[in-house]
């Protein structure tokens, strides 16, 4: 099946916006030269994945968060030639996730818009996903998958109807059954209650305000990948070299693969 393509939609172009701006300091050791997004996945920057991917379902706009080393960013993807428009916001300094996403405010055309780590992987079905959001007239959309034995993440507790009813964070008695995935629907109203100019988090100053504003959760049965480490860096390589099919790009495989397995 063929990833239905945003851009035909009757709610119009879907802006992208990366998260991208991190330190990367826990990569430091195998990843100093660049900021973390531009770990190389083979031949091509990290970010690159994302991008391939969520463009193979139309989005054609992408805003880039950028701050740490962001000059590698911009050169980048100045250079690169074809049909999707790269926007820069930078980062006159850090803001954390949430100011991040306020300091691109300006930047944002569409309502709904997405939002993404940018040092993070999640197959998940975006056209699905984006019904989902709109059939729920949701503030705010969480795409999340099973926790696992996973005890290095914030967990999300979720009601019967999907419904988003709070967050536990990391400690020895859980009882949430998600994690985040790192990929949002967000609706523009969300950027007022994100104060300017301020460092603010999406996961500890923002997400616990929207539990009562209607936000929910869709579940994916997807593999999460991320390089926030150098073990999960290698990993990760690993991931996506089993998903290349000769020369094909491991996003593209799989985005296949995401269309046609349903959850």
């Amino acid at each position: 099946m063929q990833a239905k393509n945003l851009t035909n939609d009757p709610h119009g172009q879907v802006d992208a916006v990366i998260l991208c701006g991190g330190l990367g300091s826990r990569l430091a050791g195998v990843v100093s030269d660049r900021p973390k997004p531009m770990a190389q996945i083979g031949r091509q920057p990290f970010l690159d994945i994302l991008i391939d991917y969520f463009s193979s379902f139309g989005f054609r706009r992408f805003v880039l968060c950028t701050g740490h080393r962001s000059q590698v960013i911009r050169e980048h993807y100045g250079r690169r030639s074809d049909s999707l428009e790269f926007v820069i916001s930078d980062e006159p300094s850090p803001l954390g996730t949430a100011g991040a996403v306020k300091n691109a405010e300006v930047c944002v055309k569409s309502d709904p818009f997405l939002v993404a780590n940018g040092d993070s992987f999640c197959p998940v079905n975006l056209t699905e996903f984006y019904d989902f959001h709109l059939a729920r007239r949701a503030v705010m959309s969480m795409a999340v998958v099973e926790s696992g034995n996973r005890s290095d993440a914030g967990l999300v507790a979720v009601d019967d109807c999907q419904r988003i009813v709070g967050f536990e964070e990391k400690g020895p008695q859980r009882h949430g059954r998600y994690v985040n995935a790192g990929i949002y629907l967000f609706q523009k109203e969300i950027l007022s209650l994100i104060p300017a100019n301020t460092k603010y988090s999406l996961e500890y100053d923002l997400f616990p305000k929207l539990v009562a504003q209607g936000a929910f959760a869709f579940a994916a049965s997807r593999p999460l990948i991320d390089i926030g480490t150098a073990e999960r860096y290698e990993s990760a390589k690993h991931f996506f070299h089993s998903y290349a099919d000769g020369g094909t790009d491991g996003s593209l495989a799989i985005a296949s693969y995401a269309c046609r397995k349903r959850d």
